[in-house]
């Protein structure tokens, strides 16, 4: 074997293993994390409703993420976590409103239907939170939960606290979640299908929709709603000069 193999092999194995240690001390420090989080949301439960970000439907099959998503939001549910549940998602990458399918299967999986909503006009995990959490506040809901999966939950973390004030985290907990050979029942999802659907890939570069994921189009809108409301509150007192 030649030096420049054995230099070449070595690299090789090194830089798996680094990748490999990395990975799993990336694994232990989201778990411990969801753990954390999950043990002091248990003593602030009942809430009033949780907020599950959507995930997109292919008729062929379900995926893990969205199998994972729909069974937590039961077993909270069941568990007394929350009283009601805001599945979030519009059509986004497949022609079904994520937030139709995924409270069609949480109903089929016996929660009751008067408890379960959907927020469809969400395109990106920032409008998941915000846009329910605003559906939530006008629904008289006040105690209100993120709940998904731990690695999306911490990347939400500084936009929740900003955007979606005293918002609490739920991560799934895997050592709680038995999703061993589980899978989401089949059903008939044709309400939620948009007929002449256009992928968001079709509308949006990637440049676009990943300032759509960092919050681009909820951040527009809290600024116009702020100039809108200073705006109003200026007429209201010039109002109150004239008279």
């Amino acid at each position: 074997m030649t030096r420049g193999l054995k230099k070449f092999l070595r690299i090789f194995l090194y830089f798996h293993l680094f990748l490999a240690v990395a990975l799993l001390l990336t694994h232990c420090s989201f778990s411990h994390y969801a753990k954390k989080s999950y043990e002091r949301a248990k003593k602030d439960k009942p809430f009033d409703v949780i907020i599950v970000p959507g995930v997109p439907y292919e008729q062929e099959e379900t995926t893990s993420i969205m199998t994972m998503r729909v069974l937590w939001a039961k077993q909270l549910y069941d568990s007394g976590f929350t009283h009601n549940i805001i599945f979030s998602g519009s059509a986004v990458y497949s022609p079904y409103v994520e937030g139709i399918v995924m409270k069609i299967m949480a109903d089929s999986l016996g929660i009751p239907s008067d408890h379960t909503f959907s927020e469809t006009k969400a395109e990106h995990s920032t409008e998941n939170i915000y846009y329910s959490w605003k559906m939530a506040k006008s629904m008289g809901f006040e105690k209100i939960a993120l709940s998904t999966d731990p690695f999306q939950s911490r990347l939400l973390g500084s936009f929740v606290e900003k955007y979606t004030p005293g918002v609490k985290v739920i991560p799934v907990v895997f050592d709680r979640l038995d999703l061993d050979g589980k899978s989401l029942p089949s059903i008939d999802f044709s309400t939620a299908f948009v007929p002449n659907f256009e992928s968001i890939t079709e509308r949006e570069g990637f440049w676009e929709r990943f300032q759509g994921t960092m919050g681009k189009r909820v951040k527009k809108e809290v600024k116009a709603e702020k100039k809108a409301q200073k705006k109003e509150k200026q007429n209201s007192g010039d109002a109150t000069i004239a008279h």
